[in-house]
């Protein structure tokens, strides 16, 4: 579990792509360990030392990125000595570069803002 300012937890998998990330997201979104429900991170580190990371957000389902999601994994893979202080985590709407910074404790996030989405409602 890591708080970015809203709750994460993350979870290293050994196969991104062999985890059903709708049913477990769901099911560990409103587990009873998480009253208040939480943001879930599943996390594949790869041999090239990047992190691949799939992401459920609490309220939302699966999203293609999620900023603090990053910085979780991040934070986590450090944690459990999955990676250093500086990591590039790969989610399905980019790459992110996230650095935990041993000097303030800051977490530093980078990359970029990509317009995804367009679309109009019409309202009664």
């Amino acid at each position: 579990f890591v708080s970015m300012g809203n709750p994460h937890f993350v979870t290293f998998v050994d196969d991104i792509d062999d985890i059903d990330i709708a049913r477990y997201g769901a099911l560990m979104e409103t587990d009873p360990a998480f009253p208040e429900r939480c943001n879930i991170e599943f996390a594949q580190p790869l041999p090239d030392g990047t992190i691949r990371t799939r992401v459920w957000e609490r309220g939302s389902g699966i999203t293609m990125a999620c900023g603090t999601g990053a910085c979780a994994t991040a934070v986590a893979a450090y944690l459990t000595s999955r990676a250093t202080r500086k990591a590039t985590i790969v989610m399905d709407g980019g790459t992110l570069h996230i650095e935990w910074n041993a000097d303030n404790g800051h977490v530093y996030l980078s990359g970029p803002a990509e317009f995804t989405f367009e679309g109009e409602v019409a309202l009664p």
